[in-house]
């Protein structure tokens, strides 16, 4: 009988839930918060690549405050390409383009491969591998951890309706942190 419960609440869950796929109006989120970062400017890379595994990237979760029912999916790589090829990013670098390999004779790429990306405790929790390749020699190489702003009010007010917004905005958070202390790492180094 437990066990029929169990496969019954597990179908129920399945036939009700309801996914949100994060990415999917983060250029626009982050079209409305142009300058709200503060990134230095360097000039020591025009390029960037994502690795195949931070691309392809998906993590699902559920968040009791905002309702279980609710599927939330967050797409790192394609939030980080957006953020690569924000405004204030572009700025930031002069010109950054993507590139589709890497082992291109570029005189400034820049790697990224994604560690882990987690949501929880109310915020974005990110290791991202960030390398410094010239003409195919890794040059520079180091991993940033950082966690995003916490976004537990906005959860518990606004639930559903917040959630999106407080996993934009702490992953946002997160990678405006770690871009900013890469462009300082570059700029303090003799590449």
């Amino acid at each position: 009988m437990r066990i029929l419960l169990i496969a019954v609440s597990v179908l129920w869950i399945s036939a009700c839930t309801i996914q949100h796929v994060i990415e999917q109006d983060y250029p626009q989120y982050l079209v409305n918060n142009t300058g709200s970062t503060n990134l230095p400017r360097t000039d020591k890379a025009s390029e960037y690549f994502l690795t195949p595994n931070t691309q392809q990237h998906r993590y699902e979760f559920r968040a009791v405050a905002t309702g279980y029912a609710n599927l939330w999916i967050v797409e790192f790589g394609k939030m980080l390409d957006d953020s690569l090829m924000s405004t204030d990013v572009q700025n930031a670098f002069g010109s950054l383009k993507k590139v589709s390999d890497s082992s291109g004779n570029s005189r400034g790429l820049l790697i990224f491969d994604l560690q882990s990306y987690t949501f929880e405790d109310f915020g974005a929790h990110i290791t991202l591998k960030i390398s410094l390749s010239r003409s195919g020699e890794v040059v520079f190489s180091k991993t940033y951890t950082q966690d995003g702003k916490t976004q537990g009010g906005k959860m518990m007010w606004a639930g559903a309706f917040g959630q999106k917004n407080a996993v934009q905005q702490s992953t946002k958070f997160a990678i405006d942190e770690i871009l900013q202390q890469l462009i300082l790492d570059l700029n303090n180094s003799t590449l």
